[in-house]
């Protein structure tokens, strides 16, 4: 057993994937802090004025909101830079400790009360995670943004992305307006389809720079702009719709289903893109598999149990 420790501290993982997870941690214990920080900055500025779930902004004046703003920038930093490390398969999983973080301090802070079962729901949520990343593939080797760019513009992965921007337009302009503030799946389908296309062009930026720092500038291809746009374009149409889901609905809802719709199409996408599967065998995707379904059972719990309280 000694052996093995000394040689790999993780199996499976390489030193890059051992450098992604540890930022994805750290990630995690900031975003999910920044939830709770920016539903107390969206409940004092809905005391005063229009709520967000109505379409008021006034929470852009609330400095607790910023606050929470400024935590989820910090985690999304670490986030950007982890998948610059490792594979979406084992860098997005990770959220799942940020469900925890955000269902403990709503407990605390929110007296939004977890039942027994919620925090069984959280261990789920951590095994499944754990079982993910053990298992997941060592990053794809790529030595250029043009290498990016080829796997961008692949048949498989322009369907996927023309599709998840169709079904957007749709929710946005369609079902948001008469739907949104009754059927939490809306805002947050909005969320993780962009979600999705925002990850995959994190990644390829994340590249860039890794590729720059190491000395082969990528910031004069016209391709690092143009995942830079998207990356833009999608975060702020995630944060738009998150503030609204956020006010409207119980952030022990909003958590742990967002988690899982953004991580099954973030890593839909990047299997498609990066065509992670292709490096694994058989029984390491099985188990990953199995350790997404524990994840799904873990916030189904959380789900569930979200009005249940102490009794």
């Amino acid at each position: 057993m000694a052996e093995v420790s000394s040689g790999s501290s993780f199996i499976y993982m390489s030193a890059d994937n051992v450098k992604g997870l540890i930022l994805a941690l750290s990630s995690s214990l900031f975003i999910g802090a920044s939830f709770i920080v920016k539903k107390k900055g969206l409940k004092r500025a809905a005391a005063t004025s229009v709520r967000a779930g109505l379409g008021g902004y006034s929470y852009l004046h609330e400095p607790l909101w910023w606050a929470g703003m400024i935590t989820m920038i910090v985690g999304e930093a670490a986030n950007f830079a982890a998948y610059a490390f490792a594979p979406a398969i084992l860098v997005t999983p990770l959220g799942a400790l940020s469900i925890i973080v955000s269902a403990a301090l709503a407990h605390v802070m929110l007296k939004e009360r977890l039942h027994v079962l919620g925090v069984l729901g959280c261990v789920l949520c951590v095994v499944g995670s754990t079982s993910i990343v053990l298992h997941a593939p060592a990053e794809r080797q790529i030595e250029s943004i043009n290498d990016v760019w080829t796997l961008a513009t692949e048949p498989a992965f322009l369907l996927y992305s023309f599709s998840a921007i169709a079904v957007v337009l749709v929710l946005i302009y369609h079902f948001a307006p008469s739907y949104g503030s009754t059927h939490v799946m809306v805002y947050i389908g909005i969320c993780s389809l962009m979600g999705s296309l925002s990850v995959m062009s994190v990644k390829a930026l994340g590249i860039a720079l890794k590729v720059t720092f190491q000395g082969v500038n990528q910031l004069i291809y016209p391709q690092t702009w143009f995942f830079a746009l998207v990356v833009a374009t999608c975060i702020v149409t995630q944060m738009n719709y998150l503030n609204k889901a956020l006010d409207t609905f119980n952030t022990a809802i909003v958590s742990p289903i967002y988690y899982v719709m953004f991580t099954t199409l973030t890593i839909v996408a990047s299997v498609i893109m990066f065509k992670d599967w292709d490096r694994q065998n058989p029984s390491q995707i099985i188990t990953e598999l199995c350790g997404f379904i524990t994840i799904l059972s873990g916030t189904f719990l959380l789900h569930s149990t979200k009005d249940m309280g102490d009794n």
